[in-house]
């Protein structure tokens, strides 16, 4: 499944599309290159699932825990400075991976041998003028 995002203005129809046809989904693995929008996306779905804190990328924690109006907990990683999967199994991905809470990974290419079976792949990239390509699978 393709979508297209013709400007940041709808970029939470975007999250709201991602949300409702991928609704049996709760972890997300973003791929593509820096700059192509996957934390501006990831901070909308938190919005849209109700996140009320600041959402900001998690590239040097790697991993941020957001609550949501309803105390569930929503997951973001951002695996850009691990050097190798090993790294993913030293912070315990499996617990947050398979804890039924939303998960939202930024850098999944650095760890897709470990991605659950059951993951959304979002592949972004930049058409021109800021379009952005969305390129689902699930």
């Amino acid at each position: 499944m393709e979508y297209i995002i013709n400007s940041i203005d709808e970029i939470n129809i975007a999250a709201k599309f991602i949300l409702k046809n991928f609704s049996k989904s709760k972890i997300f693995a973003f791929f593509g290159d820096m700059g192509v929008g996957k934390t501006t996306i990831i901070k909308q779905l938190c919005i849209e699932l109700g996140v009320y804190e600041i959402v900001n990328s998690p590239s040097f924690a790697i991993i941020n825990e957001y609550l949501t109006k309803n105390d569930d907990i929503i997951y973001h990683f951002d695996f850009y400075r691990i050097t190798n999967v090993t790294e993913a199994y030293g912070l315990g991905y499996e617990e947050y991976f398979y804890s039924n809470n939303y998960c939202f990974i930024e850098w999944s290419e650095k760890i897709s041998s470990i991605l659950p079976n059951n993951c959304v792949k979002i592949q972004m990239s930049e058409i021109n003028n800021g379009i952005r390509k969305l390129k689902i699978k699930s």
